[in-house]
């Protein structure tokens, strides 16, 4: 039985800062890694890790044995991933399933999940991840999932490989996303309050090495104060700007369904001002 799990074809799609680590730690588990990106450029280094890469989507579609992993970066490149031309569905796979890790907003997914099911014979699951880079590469990710509970349990393997911890919240695809938006919600409100916080100590010309160490011994404690040293480095080109559209996706979320979050209102206006970094281009 584990020889012939071990022994199983994954397709990977979106292969960049957290993608190809990912796929890595699923080589590392015995995986063959079917990949793809849709930049070229790292097609060299994904060879010389040991994944077979294809030059088509369809080709991840046939070659998958009965998984494939979406890590693009939004709804418009996911969808282009599955319906777009060339996409997955050209290669018209059956009993094979995709599994979306992308952050989505919950309403897109669930919608996306019943599109697939009404157009093809695949299968859409979500499991959206937290732990960032470093998790990525330790191979400690969150993974939160949700969709057909057998399926999900069946690909309990995969997630083992590239996570330390998988949580499982029903049957809605979007479910998954709910739970990611609500871990970055936390996210961002205490990155905002920590640099608050910091910037106190610095006008007084208190050491910030010393109040992290207190932080992180009291009750100021958590895992931005923990991974402050890394947290303090994102920018609007890596981690800030996935963040603040996870921010903005929560509010839209509570706008929709009149749930009131002001802290994640505030969090996401003052997100780039509080960490001292240049806002993206608008």
């Amino acid at each position: 039985m584990e020889e012939h799990i071990m022994s199983k074809k994954i397709g990977f799609i979106g292969l960049g800062t957290m993608g190809f680590p990912m796929a890595v730690n699923l080589k590392k588990a015995g995986f063959e890694v079917i990949g793809y990106d849709a930049y070229k450029g790292v097609y060299e280094k994904a060879a010389a890790a040991g994944f077979t890469m294809v030059e088509t989507l369809k080709e991840v579609a046939e070659q998958a044995d009965e998984a494939i992993i979406s890590m693009v970066r939004d709804h418009a490149q996911t969808v282009d991933v599955i319906f777009g031309e060339g996409g997955l569905l050209t290669a018209q796979p059956k009993n094979k399933t995709v599994i979306v890790m992308s952050t989505l907003d919950p309403d897109t997914m669930n919608e996306l999940g019943k599109e697939v099911e009404e157009k093809s014979d695949l299968r859409l699951i979500s499991a959206a991840v937290s732990g960032g880079a470093s998790g990525a590469q330790a191979g400690t990710l969150s993974i939160m999932t949700s969709g057909a509970e057998t399926i999900v349990k069946s690909f309990q393997p995969y997630f083992d490989a590239i996570g330390s911890n998988t949580f499982y919240y029903g049957a809605e695809p979007g479910n998954s996303q709910v739970a990611k938006l609500v871990n970055n919600m936390i996210l961002g409100v205490n990155m905002n309050t920590v640099a608050e916080g910091l910037k106190l100590g610095k006008h007084y010309n208190l050491p910030e090495e010393e109040i992290l160490n207190l932080l992180k011994v009291s009750t100021g404690d958590s895992w931005v104060v923990r991974n402050w040293s890394d947290v303090s480095e994102w920018t609007a080109a890596t981690a800030l700007s996935v963040l603040l559209k996870d921010l903005i996706a929560t509010y839209n979320q509570g706008i929709k369904h009149n749930v009131s979050m002001p802290f994640n209102a505030l969090s996401s206006t003052q997100l780039f001002d509080s960490m001292g970094k240049e806002k993206p281009k608008a």
